[in-house]
């Protein structure tokens, strides 16, 4: 079984010699067994707390390179014209703290027909489709991904509390 134990921060040029297609949740893993797409077995083995967006490299243990590909899901799309109407609707989805992917005059979230009558009741129009899904990463998320950065270990000296809405560094 292929173990991958490190996010490339750097990848090498080129693709990995092998493809993982996985959903947003498993994404969202740190430990997680799994089929690559070639049908081998692998084992994710990553720090607490790390994401994988399409297009990441994972090194397995003995130097495979592995490509991540976001999964098709079973998306709502709400689309509208008018700037504000999106706005309003990713706050009331933000607000219930649904992951919102943003494009130019849309907003995808994980199909919900209650989020779609909602979102339908603030005016805009809502279709399904399976098509990947690449959240927003949050306020909170570093360049290169926070987990990427350093270990974490929480030895930093400071209060760690994301939900007070204060800004923070690191040191």
């Amino acid at each position: 079984m292929l173990q991958l134990r490190e996010i490339l921060i750097t990848p090498p040029d080129g693709g990995g010699t092998a493809t993982a297609t996985l959903t947003l949740d498993d994404r969202r893993r740190s430990r997680l067994r799994f089929l690559l797409d070639d049908g081998r077995e692998a084992a994710l083995f990553l720090p607490r707390g790390s994401a994988l967006r399409d297009g990441d490299r994972l090194r397995a243990d003995g130097g495979e390179i592995v490509t991540v590909r976001a999964k098709a899901e079973s998306l709502s799309v709400a689309r509208a014209a008018d700037p504000h109407l999106l706005l309003r609707g990713a706050y009331h989805l933000g607000n219930r703290h649904v992951p919102v992917q943003i494009g130019d005059g849309w907003l995808a979230y994980e199909h919900d027909h209650v989020l779609d009558d909602m979102v339908r009741g603030l005016g805009l129009v809502v279709e399904s489709r399976r098509a990947p899904f690449e959240p927003e990463a949050g306020a909170f998320r570093h360049e290169g991904d926070h987990s990427r950065e350093h270990a974490h270990d929480h030895e930093h000296g400071h209060a760690h509390d994301h939900h007070d809405g204060a800004p923070h560094r690191h040191a």
